[in-house]
């Protein structure tokens, strides 16, 4: 096992790893901005050190001065967390050079899946079901062609793209050059790549995504899967597992073309496969995250398992051959995020007067936050997590319930309230959310 490793992050996925690295007695060594100097990761970290600026590209983006204070430091491994460098092939290749262990894919297998038209071939190709698309497009005439056959509406994606970004809905032909150039522009700044791909639009969609782990060995385990389809602007805000409108045979046959992307593109590590199941219960491959998630917790309350952890014990080269997984009972997560929902969901930054986390059995909230320090413009809204568990999904909802009303966030405005309207919306509670019902 490690016996010292470096955070590529920060923010509330720092301190989670921070916590997994101290139960295995692992020491840290944590990077910072200039802006994040008082943050919890840097308080709790063995080491840390500036970085750079705010600006993520001057700092936690400066790939050569991550390297070098993990050499200097005596790391063994760098863990990227989620965002940021996580899903950078160049990063985990450059680690690789250097002699240290990135926890995550081997980058070859970043870069296929990165590529998101590299990624719906390699699917195809393994009978994996994909939505119906165009890959290899160079301009808007194309994707008119392509919508003239399938119809509309359809989507403009990044082939490089992630967190919503690069996306544009098409319902009109009239609409689609401008919202290419819209797609493009927004992608090249997002991801350097301006390189677009279209696929149909599939309308009253759920979104579930599939949480696998494998080793080097070859053994590949499948953790359950989680509903994330209560999103705005295909950013997710609510997450929960199981899926509730999923049965057992659905579930086996969604396990089974997971087990065999996984498999056919030699992965290492945590990862998640991302499907849209359609009104007639079709499940249609969308993309993979080579990557721990963020609502990552969810699963680890229905399994029992720290998923960090096993992070790095796939890592440091351990089996999981004799991994035993056993799913019960149901798991929310609610994102908090520094936004006036009021507002237009409008970004909300300052000074966090006082905080209170809440408690109990199987309440979980992983957090940056404390009382007294300050929510930077210049990062991420979302502040922390609230997770629960109970043995229903009728029970859960009510510990959330509970637990949002604990919660106490004080000198910025935050989406708590808002949770706790749409905890009480018949569609949620009736597990029928899709991934659109936020935006009519």
């Amino acid at each position: 096992m490690f016996s010292k490793i470096l955070i590529a992050n920060r923010g509330e996925v720092a301190v989670r790893i921070i916590r997994a690295c101290r139960e295995m007695g692992i020491e840290t060594v944590c990077v910072y901005s200039e802006p994040d100097r008082e943050s919890l990761h840097v308080l709790m970290a063995d080491e840390a050190y500036c970085i750079g600026p705010g600006r993520v590209s001057e700092s936690y983006l400066n790939r050569g001065a991550i390297l070098a204070i993990a050499k200097a430091t005596g790391c063994n491994a760098i863990h990227p967390g989620y965002g940021l460098l996580a899903e950078n092939p160049e990063f985990a290749r450059l680690c690789e050079e250097e002699g240290l262990i990135f926890v995550g894919p081997y980058w070859k297998t970043i870069l296929q899946m990165g590529d998101k038209e590299e990624a719906r071939r390699i699917m195809k190709a393994a009978g994996v079901p994909v939505v119906p698309g165009l890959e290899d497009i160079k301009n808007a005439a194309e994707a008119k062609a392509f919508a003239r056959e399938v119809g509309y509406p359809i989507l403009i994606k990044a082939a490089a793209g992630g967190g919503g970004k690069g996306i544009r809905l098409v319902r009109a032909e009239e609409e689609l050059d401008s919202l290419w150039d819209m797609a493009r522009q927004e992608a090249k700044v997002s991801f350097m790549d301006d390189t677009l791909y279209v696929e149909k639009f599939l309308e009253n969609v759920k979104h579930v995504e599939v949480q696998v782990l494998c080793d080097t060995f070859g053994n590949c385990k499948v953790l359950g899967e989680r509903d994330c389809s209560v999103q705005r602007r295909n950013q997710k805000l609510i997450e929960e597992s199981p899926c509730l409108k999923i049965n057992d045979e659905e579930r086996a046959r969604l396990f089974g073309f997971s087990e065999t992307a996984v498999k056919n593109i030699n992965y290492r590590g945590a990862g998640t496969i991302e499907y849209l199941m359609d009104k007639d219960r079709n499940f249609y491959f969308m993309e993979m995250n080579t990557r721990l998630q963020v609502e990552h917790p969810v699963t680890e309350m229905v399994t029992d398992l720290d998923l960090v952890q096993w992070q790095f014990r796939v890592a440091a080269g351990l089996s999981i051959e004799d991994m035993t997984i056993q799913s019960r009972g149901h798991a929310i997560e609610c994102r908090i995020l520094a936004e006036a929902p009021e507002r237009g969901f409008a970004p909300s930054f300052g000074r966090i007067e006082f905080l209170h986390s809440p408690g109990g059995p199987n309440v979980r909230f992983d957090t940056f936050i404390y009382s007294g320090c300050s929510i930077s413009p210049y990062y991420d809204s979302m502040v922390g997590k609230l997770i629960v568990w109970s043995p229903t999904r009728e029970e859960a909802i009510r510990k959330m319930r509970s637990a949002l009303g604990e919660l106490l966030i004080e000198g910025i405005d935050t989406t708590m309230d808002f949770y706790l309207e749409l905890l009480d919306n018949d569609k949620f509670l009736a597990g029928d959310f899709t991934t659109r019902d936020l935006e009519t």
